[in-house]
């Protein structure tokens, strides 16, 4: 018999390591390959961002994951999918249609990434209690953010290193794809590996829906859905914008307005003092909301999202290119992220509770991602339009309507605090 929260030190890490992967490939590393390979950057915010919509309409095959297979089974098939759509782009970047073949692949990955997070999401809430799904959500959401910034730091830097190597961007982003899709199975025999079978369990009970429409009936009958949903949309849409251009401002040559950085340079500053930032901020976050409840950090959390995007603005602005000035922006918009996104992920999963709780955080992470779709498909054009300055002005007021529907928000005060229990079921803090 498995009992919940078994285990849960070892396949947190590796199970959300893994979703985060594919996820920062298709949307933001993607990103720098077709800046480096000549794509512009109206392209670039447009079909990158198209790659979001697996993510927005995943709520529409959710209740297939909740009624059929088990959810281990589900990741694990998905996770093996999307080595084979990355293996795709690789070996399709040196060809003469290579924007129309990758996007196919990152397509694909798109797909199975997507259901592969409503099967991870799903076994996550199954498999631990609520007091742990409080204190992991810093974690799950650290190690997601590490899996992001291993894509967008090391993966980067290393398509960078081969581009200096072999002088040619081609070959040197088909190498890094190829290597990123033997990762992602190395990190899928992991996952097969450390997942206990929970759904397997007679200790596990297991809600399933009574039918298809019953799934998205109940969800849009939860109390103060409209608000809700609101502020999921808007919670990230100052940086559903930066995430886009950040990259290409960054590499832009000074004369477009940008910074003049080289692959390899980008690579450094989020693959090593991005990690750190990041690692602390997430753990902390996870940590305070375990510690004092949902609602005394939910402000601060949504400020450090949005307020480093301030200091792209100041940079942009004052056309800098001190390594110092440029490294401290990453390191507060790394923190400020992994702390702020913790709140964010605690009221998803706020949201999600009751019946059919695996298809209902698939149907607000699917808001979520049309939160991050939709202004990012534009991003590209409000860039060319206001200049990389204003640009980044915009993105700072874009953080306001969240802050405006955040005082009409209810959820219970102290969500997601732990609990000092005794009896022999519950897991002591």
């Amino acid at each position: 018999m498995i009992q919940k929260d078994k285990g849960a030190w070892a396949w947190v890490p590796i199970l959300y390591f893994t979703q985060g992967l594919p996820y920062v490939l298709v949307v933001t590393v993607s990103v720098i390959m077709y800046k480096q390979l000549g794509v512009s950057n109206e392209d670039i915010g447009l079909y990158t961002s198209l790659l979001y919509l697996p993510w927005v309409i995943k709520p529409l095959w959710s209740p297939f994951v909740d009624l059929k297979s088990t959810k281990r089974n589900w990741f694990l098939s998905m996770q093996f999918i999307i080595a084979l759509a990355l293996l795709g782009v690789g070996l399709t970047t040196a060809t003469s249609m290579f924007f129309t073949t990758t996007l196919a692949c990152f397509w694909m990955a798109a797909f199975a990434s997507a259901t592969n997070d409503i099967a991870s999401d799903g076994y996550y809430m199954l498999g631990l209690t609520e007091k742990k799904q409080s204190f992991f959500v810093g974690m799950r959401s650290t190690f997601y953010r590490l899996a992001m910034v291993t894509g967008e730091g090391l993966l980067v830097f290393g398509a960078g290193f081969l581009e200096e190597k072999y002088g040619d961007p081609t070959k040197a982003w088909s190498v890094t794809m190829t290597a990123a899709a033997f990762l992602m199975l190395l990190l899928t025999l992991g996952n097969f590996l450390a997942t206990p079978k929970y759904e397997a369990s007679g200790t596990i009970a297991i809600q399933k829906p009574k039918s298809f429409m019953e799934v998205f009936i109940t969800f849009f009958k939860k109390p103060q859905i409209g608000i809700a949903l609101a502020f999921i949309l808007t919670y990230r849409l100052g940086e559903s914008q930066l995430v886009k251009m950040a990259s290409p401002f960054l590499l832009d040559s000074p004369e477009q307005g940008g910074l003049g950085y080289t692959t390899k340079e980008i690579g450094i500053l989020f693959g090593t003092i991005g990690v750190i930032a990041l690692t602390v901020g997430g753990i902390l976050g996870g940590i305070l909301i375990s510690r004092d409840g949902l609602k005394k950090w939910m402000l601060p959390m949504v400020l450090s999202l949005n307020i480093p995007n301030i200091f792209y603005a100041i940079i942009a602005l004052s056309k800098t290119t001190n390594i110092v000035a440029v490294s401290v922006t990453v390191v507060l918009e790394k923190f400020g992220y992994g702390f702020g996104f913790a709140a964010f992920l605690m009221y998803l999963i706020y949201i999600a509770d009751g019946k059919s709780k695996t298809s209902h955080y698939a149907i607000a992470t699917g808001f979520m991602a049309l939160g991050m779709m939709l202004p990012g498909m534009i991003s590209g054009y409000m860039q060319q339009w206001l200049g990389y300055g204003g640009f980044f002005v915009w993105v700072v007021i874009a953080a306001l309507p969240a802050l405006v529907l955040l005082k009409y928000l209810k959820y219970p005060a102290d969500f997601g605090k732990k609990e000092i229990v005794n009896d022999e079921d519950s897991t002591l803090y």
